[in-house]
């Protein structure tokens, strides 16, 4: 048997050669001075070899060891020599089994059934918050500290809700893995408990992911209802402002719709006055402060459909019993709880919803007055301005708010039918 001594003086020679171990190990030396592990065995009646691994790399040691678990396997029947070649496969296919080859392959499986904004916002998180940093890393190689690192990247810049949107991402690209047999575990889904909470600052509740608001307008949709219920809840949803302020709008709010007929409204916006908008009441006379709201072409469709039932009076969403009478304030929440979304959505929580979805879309690739104009939307007024203040801003970035409202609209309820298609009217 070899000793280390032995293989340490095994130099080259004029010719390859070996020296031999036990029970079929042995040193090959090539004329270039390489030293490998040998292994000579017989199987299904002819005879093999295997290389088990350089030296000094695979000391003799671990050759022997080596050698003892091939001959456990021919114990067992099964040649090493193949059992090596599947392992050597597997590793390649291992290596390219990426995170970023799978994620893609998952994005690829549910882009259809998300809008094209949402679509991209999908991958875009994936491409700017992840893929640096372990996209080129086989998927069975990325444990709980490789997830960790990846999303506290994302907290250290305070986006702590886009951090969790991440992980579920990440994590659905796991279960994907798995169950395309390439992963054996998530760990994404364990490291959630780790990750910085998500900042309660809306005391009503609602529902602050794309895939769950679609959800719910599958859900509610599709209830039995007034369609005048099911109208305002599409406007509410689209516009994302105050529903008293929904409740009681009149149709002479509404600016460059045709309802006569059904052309494109590029520039239809509904014009708040001062005086029903959420102002302390020396504002409310001031005409600065009207508040100017862009409507999306999702929802101009739902306000057309909305004027075949209620164009003749002078409110949009009046009540089932009297036209000049507004929507009672509890009708959406109590449709919203017999759909199943008590303590989770309520008619305010669009806002929030909008809030918090629209600022992690212009986050990954908007503008850096987004988030200004974003509060522009919802008409949060700074404390302290002025009635000359708010003239002076009262119109300002309406086209990038136009434009945001187009991108939600279509996020929202691009995947939808038209309203007129979802009560069931004959197409136009």
């Amino acid at each position: 048997m070899l000793t280390e001594l032995t293989i340490k003086n095994a130099k080259a020679r004029d010719k390859d050669y070996k020296l031999s171990d036990s029970e079929g190990l042995y040193l090959y030396v090539t004329r270039t001075g390489h030293r490998s592990w040998r292994m000579k065995y017989r199987f299904a009646g002819k005879e093999r070899r295997i290389i088990l691994g350089s030296y000094p790399d695979i000391s003799l040691k671990a050759a022997r060891d080596r050698k003892i678990a091939a001959r456990k396997m021919l114990a067992e029947g099964r040649d090493p020599g193949l059992e090596a070649q599947k392992q050597k496969i597997g590793r390649a296919v291992a290596a390219g089994n990426t995170f970023e080859v799978l994620a893609r392959a998952w994005y690829e499986m549910q882009e259809s059934r998300w809008t094209p904004i949402h679509a991209s916002d999908v991958i875009g998180s994936l491409e700017k918050e992840v893929f640096p940093w372990i996209g080129k890393l086989p998927i069975g190689e990325i444990d709980e500290p490789l997830v960790l690192s990846v999303l506290r990247k994302i907290e250290k810049r305070g986006a702590i809700e886009t951090a969790h949107r991440v992980r579920q991402r990440m994590s659905a690209v796991f279960v994907h893995a798995i169950a395309e047999g390439t992963g054996t575990r998530d760990p994404a889904a364990i490291v959630t408990r780790a990750l910085k909470p998500v900042p309660r600052r809306r005391k009503r509740p609602a529902l602050v992911s794309v895939e769950a608001l679609h959800d719910m307008i599958r859900k509610t949709e599709a209830e039995p209802a007034s369609p005048l219920t099911k109208l305002a809840s599409r406007f509410l949803a689209l516009t994302a402002q105050r529903p008293g302020m929904i409740r009681a709008m009149p149709w002479s709010e509404i600016e460059g719709v045709n309802w006569s007929s059904h052309d494109p409204a590029p520039d239809a916006l509904w014009r708040v006055p001062a005086s029903r908008m959420k102002l302390m009441l020396e504002l409310k006379g001031d005409e600065s402060f009207e508040h100017l709201v862009p409507l999306c072409a999702e929802a101009v469709a739902v306000l057309r459909a909305v004027h075949v039932l209620t164009g003749r009076g002078p409110l949009v969403f009046p009540s089932n019993r009297n036209a000049r009478v507004p929507m009672s304030e509890n009708t959406l929440s109590y449709f919203y709880n017999r759909c199943g979304y008590q303590g989770r959505h309520v008619p305010h929580g669009w806002r929030a919803s909008f809030s918090t979805i629209m600022n992690e879309w212009a986050e990954r690739g908007g503008t850096p007055s987004d988030r200004q104009v974003i509060d522009m939307m919802l008409a949060h007024i700074p404390e302290g301005v002025s009635g000359s203040e708010g003239a002076y801003n009262r119109a300002a970035y309406l086209q990038r708010r136009r434009e945001i409202a187009d991108a939600w609209g279509e996020m929202l309820m691009g995947i939808f039918p038209e309203p007129a298609k979802m009560l069931g009217w004959p197409s136009r």
